[in-house]
């Protein structure tokens, strides 16, 4: 993706099944769980770069010793930080040099030599990058079964409707963001769900100290997320420790954001993409499972894993920018269906260069584009291949070897033309030189071009805002001096913000909503904007339930390709030489190369939820009455 935005975030969870004496005989140290949580989070930092923090729990540990601890870092290099600050927390008994090794002495006497662990990744769609919103966060309880550490990968968009239920019930919830809402809500029906095993015990007639140990072994963390997440409306996995030792991972009904888990008899973990686990645990794509839609994993601490149903499932929209782009490419299906995404794009590639593929270059940019290049380079050379085939038969017996030869030796010409070379400075990022500067983030491979001749095609994974693209990437190309420019998108139009995750929640940020209004006011069409607007203002205090997106009523008069040229128009200035073309995916084709994965909100404004409806309708809003703002 040219344009950089912050996205999603990522989980690792790590619940070692055997005492930590176990890992030292097998694998030579009891950190064996710190090594495998370091690895599933470094696997996944493309998730996560503004933040990073873990959570230990040591299990049956005596009253009087600290069981649960937390580190935290915003640093540049935040996962290895975390891990260097465990690290230093060991070395500061290096007099003690053989008794750290000895996992009993570690448990009763280092931090984080603990049984169930859990890190987490952040990228902040919201809120500045303090580390007071670094996950986890924690509810301190001085009975185990009532402390709760909460991180997730998830956004919400109905926070003011949660926030009030809880000034309902009494509380006086100290911050209005979604983190702080989240542990509050599930934590006051963890309190709930423990008052109600207390009392059933105490009338059983046992003493309060046994009562803490059935509520431990007892406590169904199931009715605490029924109960919590009725009212939740986003995506989310949302992952949870309990300070006595029971873990949870929950995921939305609409799949939204993605989970899955592993498990054998030494080890249970949850991630936020399936690849990390097949590296770090070695095993097979199909021994890893997807945590359904409205599903939670619960860990209890006797070591039982098991799958209640916490919501129920409704049609499955899980992100398809997570095919796209956002998760790695490594996973056996993200791949095929990226270069699927290219493959597709075939057609409107060669109507692009007027089928004059022989003096043609194809290239990509940036290098998350690679898999969805080498598919549409398939696509181009099954295209050729036919088209060589039939120069063939149409000659038949009356073609000569030169002839021949000629038409065999066609093949797509693939060049690297541009490098990504340096990360603009935040010092210079708004001065008043920066286009010059931004030029220079790219930079590119002379003489790869016949000069006045060649078409240059070059796929990119997205096109959000078209900023690099404008003061960046064109500018550069256009030194090579192409014939034409063919900018391929790997996805369709990006026209409706998003609020489950990904830092896209500015309508008037993207480029293909600002073409279509300028469109709807050079047709003279001002008149859908002023509609639009009222009946957006109209709705602005109805329950979320009954807001309908009307912003989808600014792109019905045009076309796609109407829309994709007036793109080409804003991208391109007076100092481009070239003819510059966009291409988009089609949401037709983006189905067919993502079939399991349909939600399409961003493209199509069909979102899965109604708090969608509520943010695009106050999003345009916002955009009308000049609030550069997000809207939730």
């Amino acid at each position: 993706m040219s344009d950089e935005i912050k996205h999603e975030c990522g989980i690792a969870l790590v619940r070692l099944l055997k005492p930590l004496e176990y890992y030292q005989l097998k694998y030579g140290t009891w950190k064996y769980g710190l090594q495998k949580l370091y690895l599933l989070m470094e696997k996944q930092h493309n998730r996560g770069q503004d933040g990073a923090g873990i959570v230990t729990v040591k299990l049956d540990l005596e009253p009087g010793k600290e069981y649960m601890h937390q580190v935290r870092s915003i640093d540049t290099s935040a996962i290895n930080d975390v891990f260097r600050k465990i690290e230093n927390s060991f070395n500061n008994h290096e007099h003690l040099l053989e008794r750290i090794s000895d996992p009993s002495w570690a448990k009763e006497n280092l931090p984080f030599a603990g049984e169930l662990m859990f890190g987490h990744l952040r990228y902040g769609t919201h809120g500045k990058n303090k580390i007071e919103n670094v996950h986890p966060v924690t509810r301190f309880n001085n009975w185990k079964t009532r402390n709760l550490v909460l991180g997730g990968n998830f956004n919400l968009t109905n926070v003011d409707e949660l926030f009030c239920i809880l000034i309902d019930l009494g509380q006086y919830p100290r911050d209005f963001i979604d983190t702080v809402i989240m542990l509050e809500n599930i934590g006051h029906f963890l309190d709930v769900e423990n008052q109600k095993e207390f009392e059933k015990y105490k009338q059983e007639g046992y003493t309060n100290r046994y009562i803490s140990e059935l509520i431990a072994q007892n406590i169904k963390i199931e009715n605490v997320l029924r109960e919590s997440s009725k009212k939740w409306d986003g995506g989310y996995v949302i992952a949870g420790l309990l300070g006595h030792g029971d873990a949870f991972v929950i995921r939305d009904p609409w799949g939204i954001r993605p989970a899955f888990y592993y498990y054998d008899e030494e080890i249970a973990v949850v991630t936020s993409e399936r690849p990390v686990i097949q590296t770090v645990m070695n095993v097979e794509y199909e021994d890893i499972k997807e945590v359904n839609p409205g599903e939670a994993v619960i860990i209890k601490k006797n070591g039982r894993i098991y799958n209640p149903l916490i919501r129920e499932p409704f049609e499955k929209k899980s992100c398809s920018f997570e095919r796209i782009y956002f998760s790695r490419g490594s996973d056996k299906e993200i791949y095929r269906e990226r270069k699927m995404l290219g493959n597709l794009l075939t057609p409107q590639i060669i109507e692009a260069v007027e089928g004059d593929l022989e003096n043609t270059v194809f290239s990509y940019i940036p290098n998350t584009a690679e898999s969805a290049f080498y598919g549409m380079m398939q696509g181009i050379e099954l295209f050729m291949k036919n088209q060589e085939k039939e120069k063939i038969l149409k000659l038949g017996r009356d073609i000569t070897d030169h002839e021949l030869e000629r038409i065999i030796s066609l093949r797509p010409r693939i060049e690297k033309v541009a490098i990504k070379d340096i990360k603009l400075r935040t010092f210079i990022a708004q001065d008043k030189g920066r286009d010059d500067l931004v030029e220079h983030i790219y930079d590119i491979t002379y003489d790869t071009i016949r000069k006045g001749i060649d078409n240059l095609v070059v796929i990119d994974d997205s096109i959000v805002r078209g900023t690099t693209l404008k003061h960046s990437i064109i500018r550069i190309l256009d030194r090579l001096q192409p014939k034409r420019i063919v900018i391929v998108s790997s996805s369709p139009q990006i026209r409706y913000p998003d609020c489950y995750g990904i830092d896209m929640a500015i309508l008037g940020d993207f480029i293909a909503f600002r073409a279509a209004f300028n469109l709807l006011k050079e047709t003279g069409n001002d008149f859908i904007i002023n509609d639009v607007y009222k009946k957006s203002k109209a709705q602005e205090e109805l329950p979320k339930e009954e807001i309908v997106n009307y912003v989808q009523d600014i792109y019905k008069p045009f076309t796609q390709e109407q829309i994709s040229d007036k793109i080409a128009q804003m991208l391109k200035n007076s100092n481009i030489h070239a003819d510059l073309k966009i291409v988009y995916q089609t949401i037709e084709n983006l189905h067919k190369a993502c079939p399991d994965n349909l939600g399409d909100w961003y493209f199509t404004g069909n979102y899965p939820t109604p708090g969608g409806n509520k943010v695009v309708n106050r999003s345009f809003i916002n955009f009308i009455e000049g609030r550069n703002i997000r809207a939730y």
